[in-house]
């Protein structure tokens, strides 16, 4: 095989030509780091490309498929993750400059996991600072999308969406509090899942709120997010908010079959006044591929869904705040200025106000249990539409422009972390212009095995994951 063509493969293809020994991990991770020369600096999804590393990992790799000794899909694969994640020995970042130069000790759990399956680590990817949604100023460059490299590639996962998107890793994994797995899958073209809360160890990630922050893979098909999030899954003494209860194949539950599945459609978010047009027709689009499958469509009611912006935001701001003050304090001026106030606006949200938050979060997530008691998995767009310019990060300049961010992207993917469920964005179709567009399918606590069933039936009928950038 020409060595250019391997990033192009599917981590899932790539995965099996390693294991047949018909390439190399070391000629796989020379060809994704020829491909990262080449391509990122017009993206800026590496804070650190870890070439030494790779090499040594990737050697190791290969002398030990050759004696026999595979240990699964992620062997040998060249993989990247976001500077959120303990890597010891190694500097991360959490994408701000003031932790240029923290090494942690000890590897997060998922490093250790990655490890253990044999992955190469390729670097560490870029981010908004400390995790927190838009920011202003990336100190390690601004990260751009490969679709369009004038317009966002997702936050806060933003290399993770743009290196996966580019083909500069064969998969990767993000972290998502609000979204941030999500819209990166939905604004580059990717498939993003967020798990349920405690199914994967948080142990040495950045925190940004602890009641919702949760890790799993972006990739660039539904397959690849499968075994990505196989090797990561899975309790941790170290974590006491991860479950210990077995981790099932998530690759066996890619059968193709939907039948008699009831699909819920949220009709709060379908019919929301600022859902952008070719998004609403691409899902609606999408929901009708599912019927065709089999599946029985039907509508569903969640009222409390449009202000999970607004709880989300009151929520995570002061988890956000008081979890990074120590941090913040002495480096205030160092923050990026939509975190500075950010970190001003948490510390001063009233106890009252946090409790109002927390009560109605838990009528939400009853609505959201509820309507998943009625059928199987639920369905929405990922998104209040297509990748913005990079040069709109909102501010807040205004009560009224709050109020349109808190109605955004995160007034749809809020609910869910809100609740603590599954849920996956799978791409759905393609704007005018040629911007990805992102189904968001929602199940049942610890059900990710049905999110990915469904996602793969979907993706097989169509032929959205098999186009290319124009990079």
């Amino acid at each position: 095989m020409d060595k250019s063509e391997i990033p192009f493969l599917s981590a899932s293809e790539l995965a099996r030509l390693i294991e047949s020994r018909e390439v190399s991990p070391v000629e796989a991770t020379e060809a994704y780091l020829d491909r990262i020369d080449r391509v990122d600096g017009q993206l800026n999804s590496y804070i650190a490309v870890l070439k030494d590393h790779a090499r040594a990992s990737a050697r190791q790799a290969e002398a030990e498929i050759a004696a026999g000794n595979y240990r699964g899909p992620l062997h040998g694969l060249p993989v990247a993750v976001k500077d959120q994640f303990y890597t010891a020995g190694m500097v991360t970042t959490g994408g701000s400059s003031i932790l240029r130069d923290f090494v942690p000790e000890e590897d997060s759990t998922v490093m250790a996991k990655l490890n253990e399956a044999g992955a190469v680590l390729l670097g560490k990817l870029n981010m908004s600072e400390f995790a927190m949604a838009d920011i202003y100023n990336h100190p390690y460059g601004t990260p751009r999308n490969p679709w369009d490299t004038t317009r966002n590639p997702g936050t806060s996962s933003s290399g993770s969406g743009a290196a996966t998107a580019a083909f500069l890793c064969a998969t990767s994994l993000g972290e998502d509090t609000g979204g941030s797995i999500r819209s990166p899958a939905n604004f580059s073209g990717l498939v993003g899942l967020r798990p349920t809360y405690g199914r994967v160890s948080r142990f040495g990630v950045m925190g940004g709120s602890w009641s919702m922050d949760t890790v799993g893979p972006i990739s660039r098909t539904v397959e690849d997010a499968a075994i990505t999030f196989q090797a990561i899954a899975g309790h941790d003494p170290k974590d006491p908010y991860t479950l210990d209860m077995p981790v099932p194949d998530y690759r066996a539950a890619l059968t193709g079959d939907i039948s008699g599945l009831r699909v819920g459609v949220i009709s709060e978010r379908m019919d929301a006044p600022n859902l952008d047009p070719e998004m609403r027709s691409a899902v609606t689009s999408a929901i009708g591929t599912l019927g065709e499958l089999g599946a029985d469509a039907r509508e569903v009611s969640i009222p409390l869904a449009p202000s999970a912006g607004a709880l989300s935001m009151t929520l995570i701001g002061v988890e956000w705040s008081h979890l990074h003050r120590q941090t913040f304090e002495p480096n205030f001026e160092q923050l990026d200025r939509n975190n500075q106030i950010r970190f001003l606006t948490g510390l001063v949200i009233p106890a009252q106000a946090y409790n109002k938050a927390q009560k109605l979060r838990t009528m939400l997530r009853e609505q959201v249990l509820a309507a998943l008691e009625e059928v199987d998995v639920l369905c929405l767009p990922s998104g209040v539409g297509p990748a913005p310019p990079v040069e709109s990060v909102p501010g807040v300049p205004s009560k009224e422009m709050a109020l349109a961010g808190l109605n955004a992207r995160i007034s749809f993917t809020g609910p869910f972390n809100l609740a603590n469920v599954p849920a996956i964005s799978v791409p759905c179709g393609f704007t005018e212009s040629g911007l990805p567009l992102g189904l968001q399918i929602v199940g049942k606590p610890f059900a990710e095995e049905t999110l990915f069933r469904v996602a793969h039936a979907y993706e097989q009928t169509t032929d959205w994951h098999t186009r290319r950038p124009p990079i």
